[in-house]
This record gives structure tokens, sequence and C-alpha cells, in this order.
């Protein structure tokens, strides 16, 4: 991360940069826990990498200042979800908030559910709940159902990288519960696969509850408990709890550009040949994206590969004063 001495020799707080990484309790939706976080670091300049559920917690990556210019990067990112996911029942928003409908006929066994969701391992065509915040005709799903209507929302693309059943819970005979691990690609509604599951072993089910534990390369070791968020920033060091910019982009290519070449970088007017990238270069296609670190190992910049085969730089992360120093 880093901080702005600027700022902070004009008697305002020292400008923070970087990823914090939260564990989102259950109870606030993810934009409450932004504007929490925007209003303990003084900062307009912050995203998020992919919102959570009310009702779900874990990992919820905030991107402060600075690191704003890289959230694009994170989005894509594998998931991982730790789903209660119970059966006997639908719901009409596929998890615990929604009203509840008894499934007809005998709840599932244990065996039969390990065995459909073997079946959901790989590429997947999801409907997306009719709950949710996908567009219909420019207006959001959930506005359409709130007013009884049924949006009709197109299947989509997802893939289920694995799924592992933990833990079967039959105490309530009519409700059994399992407790899934899920590995899945950026946009699949757990919610949906909950309801898909129930409907797979011929009963109907909805998702009980939700922890993310990973997005992308942060998980639940990397995240901060909001308590532990404010009492940091009540000690001026919520800085620490940042990680630097760059992090979680190791799957870019890289350049380290020269110390004569940052002011280049820092005005945005830095190009190179592609061949920068050494063997990497003949692999990669226009429009990839490639970090520029300084020589210290700090990100830089991010580049595009161009048509014409150069590396121009594209999101600067340098001040322009530090380009020049």
């Amino acid at each position: 991360m880093t901080r702005s001495g600027r700022d902070a020799a004009a008697g305002a707080p020292a400008r923070v940069d970087g990823i914090l990484v939260v564990d989102k309790p259950v109870g606030p939706t993810s934009h409450d826990v932004v504007a929490l976080v925007r209003r303990l670091a003084g900062t307009r300049r912050i995203g998020h990498g992919g919102t959570l559920d009310p009702f779900a917690s874990g990992v919820l990556p905030l991107y402060l200042g600075l690191a704003t210019r890289v959230v694009e990067f994170h989005l894509g990112a594998p998931k991982a979800y730790r789903a209660t996911v119970v059966f006997g029942a639908g719901s009409t928003t596929d998890d615990l908030e929604g009203e509840l409908t008894p499934a007809e006929g005998r709840p599932p066994a244990r065996e039969e559910v390990a065995a459909a969701l073997a079946g959901f391992v790989g590429a997947q065509e999801q409907r997306p709940p009719a709950f949710s915040a996908r567009k219909v005709g420019g207006r959001r799903a959930y506005a359409l159902a709130r007013r009884g209507e049924t949006p009709a929302l197109r299947p989509r693309t997802v893939t289920f990288h694995a799924l592992t059943l933990v833990a079967w819970d039959d105490t309530d005979s009519g409700h059994p519960a399992a407790v899934v691990d899920v590995a899945c690609s950026a946009g699949t509604y757990v919610r949906a696969l909950a309801r898909d599951l129930g409907a797979a072993v011929g009963s109907a089910a909805y998702l009980g509850a939700l922890r993310r534990t990973a997005s992308g390369p942060f998980g639940l070791a990397d995240a901060s408990p909001l308590d532990a968020v404010r009492a940091a920033a009540a000690d001026g060091r919520l800085a620490d709890l940042l990680r630097p910019v760059g992090s979680g982009l190791d799957d870019l290519p890289v350049v380290t550009v020269e110390a004569s070449e940052l002011r280049a970088v820092a005005h945005g007017g830095w190009t190179a040949p592609l061949d920068r990238l050494g063997a990497e270069a003949a692999a990669v296609a226009p429009g990839t994206a490639v970090r520029l670190l300084a020589p210290g190992g700090s990100l830089a910049a991010i580049a595009r590969v161009a048509p014409a085969g150069r590396l121009v730089a594209d999101k600067v992360l340098l001040d322009r004063e530090a380009g020049d120093a």
C-alpha cells in the first residue's frame, strides 16, 4: 500500500491505496460494508470484488484509492464457498429469505445427493434466480419478481470446478441439510445450485447458509473482521491492514521497467516492443494485460498488448511526482 505525504502535510488524513480483505458478517449488505470502510478510510474511491447477500458471510475484497484501477482484473476470478443446502422445500428466492413451499414425496438420502453433485461438476447452463440483479428489458429481475411477475431470465454458462459434500445433517428427517464446499467460476449463483440440486434428486431445496471462503487469491486467512477494521481505523492503523495494489495479479505477464522509464510510465507515455516480455511474447494476444513493475517490485502500471505488437501503458498507478523524482 502507499501513503501520500502531501495529504499528511496539508493536515488531511494520509491517503491509503491498497486492498482490504474483509470478513463480512451475516446481516449487513456488501454496500453497507463498503460505506463503512469508505467512512473509516476517509476516501470516496472504493470498489469491491463481488457482492455477498445479507445472509451470507465471508471474503469480501475492497479496493481503496489507486487499487480501484485494478478491480476489473479481479472480478472474473474464481470463487469458493461453504454452502448449506436444505432439502424438502423450495423457496421463492432460492434461499432462506424467501417464502417456502414444502416438496412432495420423501426427502433424498445422502448417497443420492452425493451422486447428483457429481453431475454438476464442469460447465453448466444455469438459470439465474428470479430474485436477482440480472436485468430483463432494462429492469432488475427482483423488481419484476416483487410485483408478482416471472422474469424471463436466460441461462448462462457457469463452471463448477469442484463440489464436495462435507457434512450431512438429517436430524430433521423431513428437511435434511447438506454442507457443500463449492469451487466455481465468477458469476455463479450458489442459490441456483441449491435449487437445481433439489430438482436433480426429485425433491426441492434452498440455500440455508453461505460463507465465501475465497475470492480469487484471497481467502479467509487474509480477511479482517469488521471489528478489527474499526479498531485499526480508530488507532490510525487502517493502512496496516491493506495489501499492496498489485496483490493477486500473479497470473498476468510481467515486465520490470527501468528507473529511467518511470517518468514515462507515470505520465502514461511508456511504450515498448513486445519482446520485453521475453519467452512469453509469442504467446500473448492483442489486448492482454501486462504488469509493469518498478525496480523495487511494486506495481507501477498495467500495460496492454497493442494490435501493432507493442506494449502500451494503460492504467497508471504511479503519482506523476513519483515518476519525476
